[in-house]
């Protein structure tokens, strides 16, 4: 059972819904629904779970990522992804994967990482090109390259600090209310108890929005960062 507010980020609290094997199924079962379109009549959950996928697509078609080819089926399955293991974490007991670095970078990193390799085998001297903005005094080159390696080389670090330090401290905040309210229940009046129980009802609602809205910065950022990628 957990302790504390601190037990839903430890993978050995020994509660059933924390394994990551169970965890990993559960999120990544909507990638089935979302490629079975191609031998399966769409149903009206088809459909449902499909309009994510549209949306994301709609936005890598406004960048270069439209012209990588398979990028919108990973960055679309990835969005799916974490959307489900962000809903999942929320859940008692359920471990939260994408409240731990490791996770996030587990995703951002080869996504990262790829783009920088395919741009340098595709066009070697854009990608170098792109290390120093056109029209910079002659002067400041070189600290101009150096300030956009270090720009371009801490993207995955920032990329997965925001989703994590997001949902975990939602999740921190939940466990202090929900910690308040079960030890407060005989003790406080029944004001404070409503007052209680209205503001973990209305932040649960508000951490919803926060883990769809991390999928999709996360999602939308990787998007932005193929712009780089050469044509």
């Amino acid at each position: 059972m957990l302790m504390d507010i601190f037990s839903s980020f430890d993978d050995q609290n020994f509660t059933f819904l924390s394994s990551f094997p169970l965890i990993w199924m559960i999120g990544s079962t909507p990638l089935m629904f979302l490629q079975n379109q191609f031998w399966i009549k769409p149903s009206r959950f088809i459909i449902l779970l499909l309009k994510p996928k549209f949306f994301i697509m709609g936005q890598i078609a406004r960048t270069t990522g439209k012209n990588l080819s398979g990028f919108s089926n990973i960055i679309s399955s990835i969005f799916i992804t974490l959307i489900f293991i962000n809903l999942l974490g929320l859940f008692p007991y359920v471990f939260s994967l994408s409240s731990h670095l490791t996770f996030a970078l587990s995703f951002g990193f080869p996504l990262w990482l790829s783009l920088i390799i395919s741009g340098i085998f595709f066009n070697f001297s854009s990608v170098i090109a792109h290390l120093l903005p056109s029209g910079a005094p002659m002067f400041l080159n070189p600290f101009l390259v150096l300030v956009e390696t270090v720009s371009i080389s801490v993207r995955p670090i920032t990329l997965s600090i925001r989703l994590v330090a997001n949902m975990s401290a939602g999740h921190i905040i939940l466990g202090l209310i929900g910690a308040y309210l079960s030890a407060g229940m005989f003790t406080y009046s029944v004001l404070i108890i409503i007052l209680l129980i209205l503001v973990e009802i209305f932040y649960f609602m508000f951490e919803i929005g926060v883990s769809m809205i991390q999928a999709y910065i996360f999602s939308l950022l990787i998007i932005l960062y193929s712009e780089d990628h050469p044509l």
